[in-house]
């Protein structure tokens, strides 16, 4: 029988002090793009999940820095969180709506997953299907209009669909549900408080319902 793990999801926001060595000690970290979350927040990295379209994806693959930083090399997979196929699709309506994301649809996934392959990793891409369900879950939430949930987000319902097995604790750290306009910040906040209220995860860091300050 597999032993209970811990699995440790550590977004981009602020993570308290004192908490690297509870991030270290967890069974699975994963971090996001440039894990600006190392540090403070541990140095733990099993998986980075990348932004694999648009121009996080460019940025990251145009130049060494990505690929060669502490995070990316200790990373034993490589995940990317878009479907290249389902933002494809998205591209017409977003011509008409959000005439200045004209790139956000770019796909990047063969870029790393040659990267992957050159470092001897797997590459894995969240499948469509985990972002139809979490973007039904999110309409329960009232969400303002929006582009598309947060990476973040989105590997939190690929952990719950099927990544995590029944009895691994999800924890979340680095979460302040904020930052790019065109994610339903607000509507995510409150389906991750609801999945906390459920018992399905937990913050490492309680986030006040009043504060909404830190980055995401």
């Amino acid at each position: 029988m597999q032993s209970r793990r811990v699995i440790m999801i550590v977004g981009n926001g602020e993570v308290p002090k004192g908490a690297a060595a509870t991030i270290d000690a967890a069974d699975l970290v994963i971090r996001f793009n440039d894990c600006r979350s190392v540090g403070r927040g541990g140095t733990r990295t099993d998986v980075v999940a990348v932004c694999n379209t648009g121009r996080p994806a460019l940025s990251m693959l145009g130049g060494g820095r990505w690929k060669t930083s502490a995070p990316v090399r200790q990373a034993r997979e490589i995940w990317s969180v878009r479907s290249g196929a389902k933002f494809a699709a998205m591209r017409a309506a977003l011509a008409n709506t959000h005439p200045d994301l004209d790139d956000f649809c770019d796909d990047y996934t063969t870029g790393f997953e040659s990267f992957a392959r050159a470092t001897g990793r797997p590459h894995r891409v969240v499948p469509a299907a985990t972002h139809e369900r979490l973007e039904q879950d999110l309409a329960r939430f009232a969400p303002t209009p929006y582009v598309a949930p947060s990476s973040g987000l989105v590997v939190i319902a690929d952990i719950l669909s099927g990544i995590a097995s029944a009895g691994d604790e999800i924890v979340l750290a680095g979460f302040g549900h904020s930052g790019w306009e065109w994610h339903p910040f607000g509507a995510e906040r409150r389906y991750v408080d609801a999945l906390a209220a459920e018992g399905r995860l937990r913050r490492l860091d309680p986030l006040p319902s009043s504060d909404l300050s830190q980055g995401a």
